[in-house]
């Protein structure tokens, strides 16, 4: 018998085969055959999901919880500093949609107000980001600008509507010209905002690297002022549509706010809450596109923190 032990492994192969190999193989091992195909179709399931789902299904429960609210105070007649005695439940007014969705008239109604919609905006987007980049770019052109922004910005769309009609050779062109106004002073002032928010250490920074005051518009400026500018352009969305209603209510012949204008002079009430409802929801989707349609250039923005 030898009295001389056995040489000891390697600290590595010692290591290697002693409980961590266990651990290893074990994690390394591949889940069992007949729970994998569950797995896999949580995970496809998930999938198919939007991105923050859960968030919308609450949203979507916010609505449903207001249509029971409505159908409940229409139906047993609540009357409590606000009356609901002569609105129509949402049934009724379903019905009344589904009436309406079915004849060819209410889509041109719809057509036209989106095609005001789109030459107003369009005019109000450019002239408005212009105008606020040079305002927050010079003090001189602030000076000639802002008196007239300021005085004209607080008078109301309804009141615009004499002036139209005398100024405008046509009926769509003055309400073309209310719609452009509403949506023209809340892009400007976002936009001058977010230009004279922009650190000076960037621009001398920029201007110190041999950059022109093209460049550093180009370059600097706009990109920082790009946050203020697209929440300028979502509010000049919705007060869009609050200007096109009052100017399609006054002198116009088609469009949603006609439409519902006309429902309150022949007493039809639910195609009131239905044009209501068309313009909220065209408003909506409206808005959300023109957010959609400037996130790429807002990847570069950190999401802020919310519970």
């Amino acid at each position: 018998m030898s009295l001389n032990p056995s040489p000891r492994p390697p600290l590595s192969e010692a290591v290697a085969s002693g409980p961590f190999e266990s651990v290893e193989r074990s994690a390394a091992k591949p889940a069992p055959a007949e729970a994998q195909p569950a797995v896999d179709g949580v995970v496809g399931y998930r999938r198919l999901l939007p991105v923050n789902w859960d968030r919308y299904l609450v949203r979507i429960g916010a609505l449903l919880v207001a249509a029971l609210g409505w159908h409940l105070a229409s139906t047993y007649g609540f009357d409590f500093f606000v009356r609901f005695d002569n609105v129509p439940g949402p049934l009724v007014v379903g019905a009344e949609f589904l009436a309406q969705a079915s004849s060819q008239e209410f889509y041109v109604h719809i057509l036209h107000s989106m095609q005001r919609i789109a030459m107003a905006y369009g005019l109000a987007v450019v002239i408005g980001v212009v105008l606020g980049v040079m305002m927050g770019r010079s003090r001189f052109a602030e000076d000639v600008i802002l008196p007239y922004i300021e005085i004209l910005r607080p008078i109301p769309a309804v009141a615009w509507i004499p002036l139209a009609i005398l100024m405008m050779p046509t009926e769509q062109s003055s309400i073309v010209f209310i719609t452009f106004l509403g949506a023209l002073f809340p892009i400007v002032i976002n936009t001058v905002h977010g230009v004279e928010q922009t650190p000076k250490v960037l621009v001398r920074a920029a201007r110190s690297l041999g950059a022109s005051n093209a460049a550093i518009l180009w370059h600097v400026v706009l990109p920082g002022a790009l946050p203020s500018i697209v929440a300028g352009l979502a509010i000049g969305m919705g007060v869009a549509w609050f200007s096109l209603l009052a100017g399609e209510i006054i002198s116009g012949q088609y469009g949603i706010g006609y439409f519902t204008w006309s429902a309150y002079t022949l007493v039809e009430y639910p195609k009131i809450i239905i044009g209501m409802l068309v313009i909220g929801g065209l408003g909506s989707l409206c808005t959300l596109l023109v957010r959609k349609a400037c996130s790429p250039l807002l990847r570069w923005q950190t999401e802020g923190a919310k519970s």
